[in-house]
């Protein structure tokens, strides 16, 4: 199992946003360093909370200050943005990387976002399908690309000068382009199907309850069928929400305080979800009343801290739970105590990881 890093992030909306994105960028820094294997960083518009604007704007903040980490986008919502663009950026930030780019996209989560887009009542789904196929067709073919869709036409018939590169679109590094992401954030996700069904990877969302997490491994395996390739456990990315700490009172204040990083995290989280009527999420049983499900209540079920050896424990036990996954994605949470942050990825990586690996 290789341990991954992922923020979204969620910060205080007090906090000054240029300490958030210099703490964001040197949690990556350090992720680099310690081994972790891939690092995702998420995107809103409209959110104070979830602050970073612009996932490929920060990965490029990172390009020439990591070595050997690969960075994903995580994710870019399509829906909110042009094909032409994305294509274009997503092609540059390979080449700054070298080939270290992971491609991670999503219709978007966020129903303000949606809002201030001009998608909030639009078929976000179809919006998303269209934007990736027409980046696809850009990087794989030629222009004047001539694309039409229900959304967005793409062509540069018009103006392109070939020689001297004019009306092209440049291409990713990676041949024929960077691997391709998807989060699952819902159970039994037919998304999972169809992303593997085209050779994408999903990442199982670390706001999910372990059995919805479980229900994603048939999905992807069904996927996997449909597009002729074997599943495999090593490409499964599960998150999950831990916190690591030398003695187990330390853990249990910081990831239980009512104030901390980790409870605030889920009181946005739950809050979001109340809100879009997303509750089943939390629900072991779909027939609980709304009521029931509280903050108490979800974090009991999605925070893991303690020690690192309670921690390897609690870890095999949810393994057992959902089946063999290759790669723990650590999501990222506010350093309201840079050290306490900062060492829990340490002891992870240098704790967890290797005793995890030694008992599986």
């Amino acid at each position: 199992m290789d341990v991954s890093f992922f923020t979204m992030p969620i910060h205080p909306v007090d906090k000054p946003l240029h300490k958030c994105l210099r703490e964001d960028r040197e949690a990556f820094l350090l992720a680099d360093e310690l081994g972790y294997a891939e690092g995702y960083c998420g995107e809103h518009t409209t959110d104070l909370a979830e602050n970073v604007t612009s996932t490929v704007a920060f990965v490029a903040s990172l390009a020439y200050g990591t070595k050997n980490i690969k960075l994903g986008t995580g994710t870019v919502n399509l829906p909110n943005s042009h094909p032409a663009a994305v294509a274009s950026q997503i092609a540059m930030l390979d080449h700054m990387l070298e080939g270290r780019l992971i491609f991670g996209i999503s219709p978007g989560g966020l129903m303000s976002d949606a809002e201030i887009f001009g998608n909030l009542n639009a078929d976000r789904n179809a919006m998303f399908l269209e934007c990736i196929n027409m980046i696809l067709e850009l990087w794989k073919g030629e222009a004047p690309y001539d694309l039409k869709g229900e959304f967005w036409e793409l062509t540069t018939r018009n103006t392109m000068i070939p020689d001297i590169g004019q009306g092209i679109v440049i291409k990713p590094y990676q041949d024929p382009h960077p691997l391709i992401v998807g989060t699952a954030v819902a159970p039994f996700s037919k998304g999972v199907t169809a992303m593997a069904a085209r050779g994408w990877e999903p990442i199982s969302a670390n706001f999910l309850l372990p059995k919805w997490v479980a229900s994603h491994w048939p999905k992807y395996a069904e996927g996997c069928e449909l597009g002729g390739r074997k599943a495999d456990p090593a490409n499964w990315r599960v998150a999950k929400s831990i916190f690591v700490a030398e003695d187990e009172e330390t853990a249990r204040r910081y990831a239980t305080d009512p104030n901390g990083p980790y409870v605030s995290y889920y009181r946005s989280i739950l809050t979001k979800m109340r809100f879009g009527g997303r509750l089943g999420l939390f629900k072991e049983d779909q027939n609980m009343d709304d009521d029931e499900v509280t903050l108490d209540y979800v974090c009991d079920r999605l925070i893991t801290y303690g020690t690192p050896q309670s921690v390897t424990d609690q870890i095999l036990a949810f393994r057992e739970e959902i089946g063999d996954f290759g790669q723990l994605v650590y999501a990222g949470h506010d350093w309201v105590d840079v050290d306490l942050g900062r060492n829990s990825m340490i002891l992870m990586a240098e704790k967890v990881l290797p005793a995890i690996n030694d008992a599986i």
